[in-house]
């Protein structure tokens, strides 16, 4: 039996087989849980579609994080094909690309709303729609963050003041769930090339920074991130909430 044998799981933020979100996803399923996925536009549909294949799961739900309605409808849907819910994982960030270039300073509030409204927003949104699906089953959030929100990451900028806001919004929820049995972490992960990476000037440089600095000599691998982030969302971790774990290789714990 798999470690989340029985577990219904909502994983959002999927773009593609090099997502954080993909690996987390194919963990989950390798140790028997039962997933649910969301797509973002029509664009997007056929994408994340044929990632469910990969994974074996039917449950291919719309949802726009921006919109209060649709992440409404996102968990009627869910009670009513699932009756509850055990696991939500939060992987969606967004920044406009000229946001992430020059100095933080020149961020526009345009870009800084959207920004904060995506990336750090939609988590409580979200959080606060799976948790009456998930009491009385001892639920478990996760979401994704970067070490640019403890330290200045170069051209990291409104990401960084994003994922700032996101991390303290893991211990409010923590805080405001963990009474009903429901936990809620992060995972900070070192620099790994996804979709979002590339919207980061020189970032190879950074990987290759990270590599010679972090004390396991190497960056982490997709998979470093899924099998810790479903042993967050597994019963194995019940006595951690409210945490940011990284997974960075221990580069974090270096001061040069």
């Amino acid at each position: 039996m798999g470690w989340m044998s029985g577990k219904k799981v909502l994983v959002t933020g999927l773009a593609n087989e090099r997502s954080l979100a993909f690996a987390i996803a194919q963990q989950l399923v390798a140790e028997e849980a039962t997933i649910a996925l969301t797509y973002q536009g029509e664009a997007l549909k056929d994408r994340v579609g044929k990632l469910a294949e990969t994974l074996e799961t039917r449950l291919v739900l719309p949802c726009d994080v921006g919109q209060d309605a649709e992440v409404d409808q996102l968990f009627a849907t869910l009670r009513r094909e699932w009756g509850g819910l055990d696991g939500l994982v939060h992987a969606i960030a967004f920044a406009e690309k000229s946001d992430l270039e020059g100095p933080y300073s020149n961020v526009s509030r345009r870009g800084f709303l959207l920004a904060m409204d995506i990336g750090a927003y939609s988590f409580t949104a979200l959080a606060r729609g799976a948790a009456p699906l998930m009491e009385g089953r001892g639920g478990s959030m996760l979401t994704l963050t970067y070490f640019g929100a403890e330290k200045v990451i170069p051209n990291y900028n409104i990401m960084g003041v994003t994922k700032a806001a996101l991390e303290a919004s893991v211990r409010y929820l923590a805080n405001d769930f963990g009474p009903a049995g429901i936990r809620v972490n992060a995972i900070s992960a070192g620099p790994i090339k996804t979709l979002s990476a590339r919207g980061v000037r020189d970032f190879n440089d950074m990987l290759t920074h990270v590599a010679g600095k972090a004390p396991l000599r190497r960056n982490i691998t997709s998979e470093d991130v899924g099998s810790t982030g479903m042993f967050l969302l597994s019963d194995r971790s019940a006595g951690i909430t409210g945490e940011i774990l990284h997974v960075d290789c221990g580069y974090n714990i270096m001061g040069m």
